[in-house]
């Protein structure tokens, strides 16, 4: 594990990617867990290395997946640890315009549906709504299921544009954000969905993908705070 030697010290223990980089969810590094644009900030958890990979911890979101071995050079040490900038709900609601433009302006480029993916132009579901919020300042936990419980629930009947409608079955496993006028717009599934980001109608009269993820509705919730 040469490879470990790539990794300078740092004083407060953490890093700093200059590269985007891949992490995956196991250390075969077989299947993509999520992204790290450039600039985020890790913890190396250097006692779990084996041949290929070690575990780290993405700061913003407490996130823990692996990164390949060859990849350590990406990562640079800082001087200061992580310090999040907290956000209430008057401080994300003038944001929320952003967020919004942000996941149509995504739209716009050639994409398709990425497990795993964070940074564009291809996104898994939860990828696209953390991304939309973090390049305003607002990061959300990673996943849709976490994200749901982050969240404040609210009625369907009370959504907001930029609110998020989540969906599943037995489990929530999908999110979109809500645009207004009865549509939200969210990154789906090649076999469910529209492979890649698209707008669909929060209704059981739309067509048939956005009835089956109407019937598959579990929850709405309100952002109130960013993750700390």
């Amino acid at each position: 594990m040469t490879f470990l030697n790539s990794l300078l010290p740092s004083v407060c223990g953490e890093y700093c990617n200059h590269i985007p980089l891949n992490l995956f969810n196991s250390s075969q590094c077989q299947e993509l867990a999520t992204q790290a644009a450039t600039g985020r900030n890790f913890t190396v958890l250097l006692n779990t290395a084996t041949e290929k990979a070690v575990q780290v911890c993405l700061k913003e979101d407490d996130y823990l997946a692996w990164l390949p071995l060859t990849q350590l050079s990406a990562l640079k040490p800082v001087s200061k640890p992580y310090n999040p900038i907290i956000f209430n709900r008057n401080d994300i609601s003038p944001r929320l315009g952003k967020v919004i433009a942000f996941t149509k302006a995504a739209m716009e480029q050639p994409n398709y549906y990425l497990w795993g993916g964070t940074i564009g132009p291809n996104y898994d579901c939860s990828g696209l709504i953390q991304r939309a919020f973090a390049v305003s300042g607002i990061w959300l936990p990673r996943d849709s299921h976490e994200q749901e419980v982050f969240t404040q629930r609210i009625e369907k009947e009370d959504l907001l544009a930029g609110d998020l409608i989540f969906f599943g079955q037995r489990q929530v496993n999908h999110v979109a954000l809500y645009l207004g006028d009865g549509n939200y717009i969210h990154s789906s599934g090649k076999e469910t969905g529209r492979n890649g980001i698209a707008i669909d109608s929060f209704s059981e009269q739309g067509d048939e993908i956005s009835q089956a993820y109407y019937n598959n509705f579990w929850s709405c919730g309100r952002v109130m705070k960013s993750y700390s």
